[in-house]
């Protein structure tokens, strides 16, 4: 208001005083020259301009920093969102190697178990099959015996070498029988 005020007072003045000037011809002198009209209609034309330019720049500036302060805010929001989220990762990388170590600790519990269910398995088989390489053996050596006697009562003795008469046959029969 106070501006409207001046600007207009301005307008009444100004052209009065630029009107009113003397016929005279005079020294000119500090006092006597047109400087303090220039200044006068310069304070004017910074009035105006001022008056009319202030506003926009005002608002212009105030537009400005209440974008910055919402970029502001956002990039906290986001820092915010983003250090939240990194708490959530680091919990969750605790639950991991938490789990990780059960994992490995599991794996090596069922590692041993394994093992020795192997080995006990192995060791079972293994006498198995000493027992049974034993009783091959046995098996075997028997069979070479026989086959060892067979060979020396069938190449040994022949028809020839034993004298049977026939009254012998019939008793060794006879008592078989019987």
């Amino acid at each position: 208001m106070r501006i409207k005020s001046i600007a207009l007072l301005a307008t009444v003045l100004v052209p009065s005083m630029v009107l009113a000037s003397g016929a005279e011809h005079h020294d000119i002198t500090m006092f006597n020259s047109d400087f303090f009209y220039r200044v006068f209609n310069f304070t004017i034309f910074a009035g105006l301009v001022y008056y009319l330019v202030a506003n926009p720049i005002k608002d212009f500036f105030r537009g400005r920093s209440e974008g910055i302060a919402n970029r502001l805010k956002e990039i906290e929001e986001k820092l915010q969102a983003v250090k939240d989220a990194k708490k959530e990762a680091e919990a969750n990388l605790l639950k991991a190697e938490s789990k990780a170590q059960e994992i490995v600790s599991d794996a090596a519990n069922e590692a041993k178990l394994l093992s020795s269910s192997i080995a006990n398995k192995n060791e079972s088989i293994l006498s198995m099959m000493d027992k049974q390489a034993v009783e091959k053996q046995l098996l075997e050596s028997k069979k070479a015996t026989r086959a060892t006697i067979d060979n020396l009562l069938n190449d040994g003795f022949g028809n020839d070498d034993i004298a049977i008469d026939e009254a012998r046959v019939i008793s060794l029969i006879s008592k078989k029988v019987a």
